[in-house]
């Protein structure tokens, strides 16, 4: 498909900018590429607790981002997602699975595009992540609601309170799919997250994910909050990937 491109510099690597569906993309370019066009996909808050980003893109993997920000991770916003994976493979080369970095409720759109099209997804890198929209932004459970975010996360599902109590489309719904597709899964908590409470979100899926044989790490950083993100030293992040992305 034809696209205009720019370019520019991002952290002294060059950056390649244009447009999908009007859409903000870019792609970050390793100083020394891998020959496979391997890519990571931040699915938001590039540039965020970037460790594992930095780690990866110095062992020549792309670094690509496509602006779909206050989605969480609806249907729609999964197409988007799926337009901008034709192109960055049809345009630019990239080997046809990315590796789905989901921070926050950035896992909201990786976990889903990876159920959704799991033959394009090599792994998954969830940190803090929200696997229930009920959890956050619904402040259903131990988590406070987030009214302004919650009432746009119910219109793009097409729910309200009633029915959203009912909902059984959020990331752990499909741990399944995920898992059986052999996606293998990282995800990276702290302990003291009392905005999105592991309890509801990544300590449920690490027990469905393992329950239906998929491959899980799980790193718990104790007496952590929802913030910082990552790790200082990303090095068990890049290890996973390295070893077991598909």
């Amino acid at each position: 498909m034809a696209i205009t491109i720019s370019q520019s510099y991002w952290k002294e690597h060059q950056k390649i900018d244009f447009k999908v569906d009007n859409r903000e993309s870019f792609i970050v370019v390793p100083k020394q590429p891998r020959e496979d066009r391997r890519w990571v996909w931040r699915a938001e808050f590039f540039g965020a607790f970037d460790s594992a980003d930095m780690a990866l893109l110095q062992k020549g993997w792309y670094l690509a981002y496509h602006k779909c920000s206050d989605m969480y991770g609806c249907p729609e916003s999964i197409e988007m997602f799926k337009k901008f994976h034709d192109t960055a493979v049809e345009s630019f080369g990239f080997y046809n699975r990315a590796v789905m970095f989901g921070f926050s409720r950035g896992a909201l759109y990786a976990f889903n595009y990876a159920a959704k099209y799991p033959d394009y997804v090599s792994a998954l890198y969830l940190d803090a992540p929200v696997l229930d929209i009920r959890s956050w932004p619904g402040g259903i459970g131990s988590a406070k609601t987030s009214p302004k975010e919650w009432k746009e996360c119910m219109k793009l599902y097409g729910l309200n309170d009633e029915t959203a109590m009912m909902f059984r489309e959020n990331p752990l719904d499909k741990a399944e799919i995920v898992a059986k597709a052999g996606i293998p899964l990282i995800m990276v908590i702290g302990d003291a997250d009392t905005d999105v409470p592991p309890s509801e979100n990544a300590n449920i899926m690490d027990k469905r994910f393992r329950s239906f044989g998929g491959k899980v790490e799980m790193i718990t950083k104790p007496g952590c909050a929802h913030h910082p993100h990552s790790l200082k030293d990303p090095s068990p992040i890049v290890r996973f990937i390295e070893n077991f992305a598909l």
